[in-house]
């Protein structure tokens, strides 16, 4: 008898501490390929602790709990043994790595990945139809990574990464934060497109208004380290409308 299809990403009772603090308090989602999962809640609420956690970074210590990909227990794995089974973090701050061209930074990054090295003329190749999709300027390439970059220009930048890279699940914390409406409608698009039976997506955000452009199958509201409430596209919807203080209330009762 075949059991239940397990999700590409399960996350089990996660509990995270940072230091003596614990953030996390047993959060437990699942995200799969072709599927967007949306996880809002405050600032504060360990949003952001949960993406550098399923990362690997070492600042954030896991207490409790699993990351499991495709089946297999990554909660111990380094980061890049992560990145290299499939999974990707799209930075809420990216860094600037100067002397750095946003071409190279890409292709040392997939060769890290792949067994054998991709050749020069097929990354590039990759990179403009990348790029193409995106809406960036052919110039871009030769820039310095986030050098002198606008946010909408990191955010973008993120977004063509996850695109070379072709993540089985990407993680995107706080994507939104900063862009104005026309950069927010291009990284949606680009989002939109690389979703598919290969990709699913998390995405980390405190508004609803990335939602408007990125449809999600399943919401999670998070505060003070734990899920507290789930559902559809229009739990968003209600927190838009209502903002967050109508599930504190709850959750106090």
């Amino acid at each position: 008898m075949g059991g239940l299809k397990m999700a590409f990403l399960e996350i089990k009772d996660l509990k995270v501490k940072i230091e003596d603090k614990e953030i996390l308090k047993g959060i437990s989602l699942n995200v799969d390929k072709n599927e967007v999962v949306a996880l809002m809640g405050p600032n504060g609420s360990g949003k952001s602790t949960l993406a550098y956690a399923l990362m690997g970074h070492p600042r954030y210590e896991i207490t409790n709990g699993k990351i499991v990909l495709n089946g297999e227990d990554v909660t111990d794995a380094s980061p890049d043994e992560r990145a290299k089974k499939g999974l990707f973090l799209s930075f809420q701050y990216p860094q600037e790595i100067s002397g750095v061209s946003v071409s190279n930074f890409l292709r040392t990054a997939l060769n890290a990945k792949r067994e054998t090295p991709i050749s020069v003329l097929d990354f590039h190749k990759l990179l403009q139809e990348k790029m193409a999709l995106l809406k960036m300027d052919k110039s871009f390439a030769m820039r310095y990574l986030n050098e002198g970059f606008s946010g909408g220009e990191k955010k973008r930048a993120e977004i063509l990464q996850m695109a070379v890279l072709q993540p089985k699940i990407a993680i995107l914390d706080e994507t939104d934060s900063g862009l104005d409406i026309d950069a927010l409608k291009t990284v949606a698009e680009g989002v939109n497109s690389l979703k598919g039976p290969e990709t699913g997506i998390l995405i980390i955000t405190h508004y609803q208004r990335i939602l408007n452009y990125i449809t999600p199958d399943k919401v999670h509201i998070v505060m003070k380290g734990n899920i507290i409430k789930s559902g559809g596209k229009e739990l968003a919807l209600k927190v838009e409308e209502k903002g967050y203080d109508w599930l504190r209330q709850k959750a106090a009762a």
